[in-house]
């Protein structure tokens, strides 16, 4: 994420926490370092697993929700624009 002049931050959550469909003003860069996290795509009807090492470009306007998995999840997240 350095590499693309991001400035990341963490977050993290319990397991089964779950965010209601929702979308942001800003391009979304996600990046799970530990557990999972399912992304729903309401709108492409299609739902995404992350595990630890994956990555998720969310451009702005998409509209997702997600649901964390079994054994929570911490993540590094950056905006752009």
């Amino acid at each position: 994420m350095a590499e693309e002049g991001l400035s990341p931050y963490s977050w993290s959550n319990g397991p089964f926490d779950v965010y209601s469909a929702h979308s942001h003003s800003y391009d979304k860069v996600i990046y799970v370092v530990q557990g999972s996290i399912t992304f729903g795509l309401p709108e492409l009807v299609k739902q995404l697993t992350l595990n630890a090492g994956d990555r998720l470009d969310l451009p702005m306007g998409v509209v997702h929700d997600a649901h964390v998995g079994a054994q929570g999840v911490v993540c590094l997240e950056a905006h752009k624009g």
